[in-house]
């Protein structure tokens, strides 16, 4: 595996301790998998860093690159949602650096995701 990118649906069964996803999660960060998380990712799923223990584990990893979504990554998600006909700017930013650095894609969405990344390698959470 060269690498996953995770969802919002991703961190949410990280946090509710879905026995499997967390598991594969554990196993990528001892295997020191890299993880990427785009930061609109981290916004929808944070709320209360003093309760979402698993998540903060996460994300002070090493293994975990936070990737912005700068001037020309958004302009390149607007391109992506005008050519799929699709509008989730989140589901769009976790297609692109799935293609990008030709990651797995851990998703609750998983249709969602392959609309905008039909090549891609997806996981259901």
């Amino acid at each position: 595996m060269s690498g996953v990118v995770l969802d919002t649906g991703a961190l949410i069964a990280l946090e509710r301790r879905h026995r499997t996803r967390a598991i594969d999660l554990t196993i990528a960060l001892e295997g020191h998998v890299s993880i990427a998380i785009p930061a609109g990712v981290i916004a929808q799923a944070w709320r209360d860093g003093a309760r979402q223990v698993e998540l903060v584990r996460l994300l002070r990893s090493s293994d975990v690159e936070l990737v912005a979504l700068d001037g020309s990554t958004a302009r390149r998600v607007g391109e992506l949602l005008s050519r799929t006909q699709t509008s989730d700017v989140i589901d769009a930013h976790v297609a692109l650096v799935a293609m990008r650095d030709d990651r797995t894609i851990f998703t609750s969405d998983p249709d969602d995701l392959r609309a905008l990344a039909p090549a891609a390698r997806i996981e259901t959470v």
